[in-house]
């Protein structure tokens, strides 16, 4: 067969039947995807009906809108939440956190250990000491002594002494 188009292209010597049979594999190949890419629609299609059933479009959108609302309102609670935390841990640090307490017979009477060494500190190892000395007579005696940085402005009596040990040690069990 001869053809103008044929040799132009430099195909005047084809045979014809090749051509023909180039021509039904490609169309086949054609059928091929088509039938592929039907049943992958098809399966598309199946998965949007059943995520669509039951609800409208409109009713969608707002329950995605609902969702975003929902986000801002736990992100902004988050945010207000992160303050507290940081409020109450600098409130913390200044609050009193360790405690010791000596309780002792001051003048050694066995009247029952009615006299006792109070000490209060911050994290930062700063309160004070409390004592209060009952002696015979009933009546009680009490003094203040200002601790800062674990170390007492004034000298402490063995019972004071244990009290801040007490207090110091605390925050180790």
């Amino acid at each position: 067969m001869n053809s103008s188009v044929f040799s132009a292209m430099g195909l005047a010597g084809l045979d014809p039947a090749i051509l023909f049979f180039v021509m039904l594999f490609l169309l086949i190949l054609a059928f091929v995807f088509i039938i592929l890419q039907s049943n992958k629609l098809r399966k598309l299609e199946r998965k949007y009906n059943k995520f669509m059933q039951g609800k409208e479009a409109e009713s969608l959108e707002d329950e995605i809108v609902g969702l975003f609302h929902d986000n801002r309102m736990i992100r902004s609670e988050n945010e207000k939440n992160r303050k507290d935390i940081i409020d109450i841990n600098r409130r913390l640090n200044n609050s009193f956190q360790k405690i010791g307490l000596e309780k002792y017979d001051a003048f050694s009477q066995n009247g029952g250990k009615l006299s006792f060494a109070l000490c209060m500190l911050d994290e930062k190892d700063n309160g004070f000491i409390l004592n209060s000395v009952h002696n015979s007579d009933g009546m009680n005696y009490s003094y203040a002594k200002a601790i800062n940085a674990g170390v007492a402005d004034v000298e402490l009596s063995k019972d004071e002494r244990r009290a801040l040990e007490q207090a110091l040690e605390s925050t180790s069990r």
